[in-house]
């Protein structure tokens, strides 16, 4: 089976992004997997330190003892999402063991977030998990840029945010962070903004958000690397068909797929239903929104 970082590079060069569908519940797992093989898709279960910590996913090694029930070889890969090394509450984390975990464990990717440091300590960060990554054969993704969401409270109006490119990630920076930090995949900011998961807000639709793709298409330029859209759900599709052709080779999903399981549990429906709803919302992102049904081969040829 072909690495991960193989994966998200064939679907760089074949146009193509691969999905990482988050799984803050562990029962989430199961029916994900299931829709990737049904669909004869490639894609990604991770999982994110805030779903363990603010919902019930509890840890990589739970995940991955999850995982390893319904996995299928050639169909899915397991990437330790969003470690920060400061998180949405603005506390410091203790991440380089979290990473270490995961690595240990077998994760094949994993991503170190130092977005609301300083440029010179993301920079710093990130060489660091990008070396122990690389050391055990694996990826490292990181973030440049400052994609909101996940803060506790309302965002600023959306428009407002857009218009003023407020945490957008600069080009220029993208080049200089990747070189410096020797990381594999960039999540960038232009436009995309992360579902809430504090208070009611949780339960919310997101947010109709739109993307600057010429911004997009510079970064991919700069960087040279396969970026990565962050809060991929809500997003109006067509922009998010024309970032992957700038560039974008993966995207995360978590809130599309974290309501539909939620919403039929506060009905008193069950964790059945839960995951009927998330099969289905599963197979419809990859089949109708994002277009990926039946592209496996091109990705891992002979997988």
């Amino acid at each position: 089976m072909p690495i991960a970082n193989d994966i998200v590079r064939a679907a760089r060069s074949a146009g193509l992004a691969i999905p990482a569908f988050n799984v803050p519940y562990l029962p989430m797992v199961e029916p994900v997997v299931q829709a990737i093989v049904d669909q004869d898709a490639f894609a990604l279960v991770a999982t994110a330190r805030l779903e363990w910590v603010k919902f019930e996913s509890c840890g990589p090694a739970a995940v991955l003892a999850e995982f390893a029930r319904w996995r299928r070889p050639g169909y899915v890969g397991l990437h330790l999402d969003h470690v920060p090394v400061i998180d949405e509450d603005n506390q410091a984390v203790d991440y380089l063991p979290i990473i270490r975990e995961a690595l240990d464990l077998g994760y094949g990717s994993v991503m170190v977030d130092g977005s609301r440091l300083d440029l010179e300590g993301n920079i710093r960060c990130t060489r660091q998990v990008a070396e122990m990554a690389h050391q055990a054969g694996a990826p490292c993704e990181a973030e440049l840029g400052a994609i909101l969401g996940h803060e506790a409270g309302p965002l600023p109006p959306y428009e407002e945010l857009f218009a003023s490119g407020r945490g957008f990630t600069e080009p220029a920076e993208a080049a200089r962070f990747v070189r410096e930090t020797g990381c594999d995949w960039l999540s960038v900011a232009a436009g995309n903004i992360h579902g809430a998961i504090s208070g009611v807000l949780k339960d919310q639709k997101k947010v109709e958000a739109r993307l600057d793709l010429a911004r997009i298409e510079a970064l991919s330029r700069a960087a040279g690397v396969p970026l990565v859209l962050h809060g991929g759900s809500g997003i109006r599709q067509e922009y998010v068909l024309a970032a992957v052709q700038k560039g974008i080779a993966k995207i995360n999903i978590a809130s599309e797929i974290r309501q539909a399981y939620e919403a039929p549990l506060r009905g008193g429906k069950g964790v059945a239903a839960a995951q009927q709803a998330v099969y289905e919302r599963t197979g419809w992102l990859l089949r109708d929104y994002l277009g990926l049904a039946g592209s496996r081969q091109r990705l891992a040829p002979g997988a």
